[in-house]
């Protein structure tokens, strides 16, 4: 347990609040893409690290949705 009283409470609180804005924006930008029961995965996987999420959403969700608008043009 002494390995978490080295890390300063402001990292600790900093972390947790980057996680939950992280989530929050993988989650609503997921049901605004359309993709209902997937936001939820979105969300929760958000919440565990941090960039990995927003990476592999960005690959798998963003740039196909992307690519299919801009071939309609």
């Amino acid at each position: 347990m002494s390995e978490w009283q080295e890390i300063p409470l402001a990292l600790l609180i900093a972390t947790a609040a980057l996680l939950l804005l992280q989530g929050s924006w993988l989650f609503h930008n997921a049901r605004a893409r359309g993709r209902g029961r997937q936001a939820w995965f979105w969300g929760l996987w958000g919440m565990t690290g941090f960039p990995t999420p927003v990476l592999v959403y960005w690959w798998f969700v963003i740039l196909p949705d992307r690519r299919r608008t801009k071939g309609k043009n």
